[in-house]
């Protein structure tokens, strides 16, 4: 039969216009029947441990059509990725007891129907919350959008943007590994002092202390930029395209300035690409899971050899959750933002 037992979850309110905000979200009780259901083949239900916070939730948290990615529903939970613990399965691949991490809802207890982004954790002897960070999605669009999409070589130099985050910590040190000139933006003075002192950078700035970016740029680039990985666009995207180097790559793996604004801005640089020969690509990190245990094979060595660092901001508690994730627009959070829901 299976237990059935409480399930506290965090709903979406209703669609989003304008600013999201803590009280779009609604913490409610509801009840789950502990066993996949009879008519369900190939579902597994778990039990949700860790929550990862990711920028591009807020934009499914409007109603877009045509979207890369469905909008949330509202009065339902909203969903992301997390790492959870099986309680029961109708899967072959996935057994009770399996550790895993992927595509779940916020909430206590979930069933999920569709586990074609769900990976059974292999590596337990690091902590289970890297898989919403280092080791899960987030690490996952650092390789892909670096390498993959970059090709650096040795010697270039790299920019990047929102480089505390989730995924920028991470660009920063694998460009870092690769001979490169690194330097970040972030936004506060601790985060920039965590960007040259913890993570390796050879320098950063706080974006919010700099009235002209391409005047900072030009400071930091005398010689303009061969990489730039680009997790915010708007303005600093536009003034990056001035600065690039003849041939440069813009790996395109986000756009935070733009997901919690009413009026977009536009980019005015463009022809920046035309005359510099600048290959510009964008990326979902979901079309190159197929890589996956590659990366595995690269990042977990290094980890354990401490030839790169993770950081992360824990909030503890389901309750948390809708602070954690508005937190994201305001660079609240130092590091990769993770909600504790359960620590078994």
């Amino acid at each position: 039969m299976g237990d059935e037992v409480s399930n506290k979850q965090i709903v979406l309110r209703d669609y989003v216009k304008g600013s999201a905000k803590e009280s779009d979200m609604i913490l409610k009780t509801s009840t789950i029947r502990l066993k996949v259901p009879d008519d369900r083949n190939g579902a597994v239900l778990v039990k949700n441990l860790y929550f990862s916070c990711d920028p591009y939730m807020r934009t499914r948290m409007s109603f877009i059509q045509g979207s890369y990615v469905d909008s949330f529903t509202p009065a339902s939970p909203l969903q992301g990725y997390g790492v959870a613990r099986v309680l029961d399965s109708s899967h072959l691949n996935f057994k009770k007891g399996d550790l895993v991490w992927g595509m779940t809802a916020w909430e206590e207890y979930t069933l999920i129907t569709s586990t074609e982004r769900l990976f059974k954790v292999q590596h337990t002897d690091v902590p289970l919350s890297y898989y919403t960070g280092l080791l899960g999605m987030p690490g996952a669009t650092a390789y892909v959008g670096f390498y993959e999409i970059c090709s650096p070589k040795q010697g270039e130099t790299v920019f990047i943007s929102a480089a505390s985050g989730a995924v920028g910590q991470l660009v920063g040190q694998f460009a870092k590994l690769s001979g490169c000139y690194v330097v970040g933006s972030a936004g506060s003075k601790d985060k920039v002092d965590l960007l040259k002192n913890k993570l390796g950078f050879d320098d950063a700035f706080n974006y919010k202390e700099e009235p002209d970016f391409n005047a900072a740029l030009k400071r930091y680039f005398p010689n303009g930029i061969d990489i730039y990985f680009d997790n915010v666009g708007g303005k600093m995207l536009d003034a990056v395209l001035l600065n690039m180097r003849l041939h440069g790559r813009v790996s395109a793996c986000g756009m935070i300035s733009q997901y919690d604004v009413e009026e977009l801005e536009g980019v005015k640089n463009m022809f920046n690409i035309v005359t510099k020969r600048i290959r510009m690509e964008g990326f979902l990190v979901s079309d190159y899971y197929h890589l996956y245990s590659k990366f595995l094979d690269t990042v977990l060595p290094l980890l354990k050899e401490g030839k790169i660092t993770y950081v992360e901001d824990i909030a503890e508690g389901l309750e948390r959750a809708p602070s954690a994730l508005i937190g994201l627009f305001s660079g609240r959070n130092i590091g990769k933002q993770v909600v504790v829901v359960s620590r078994e």
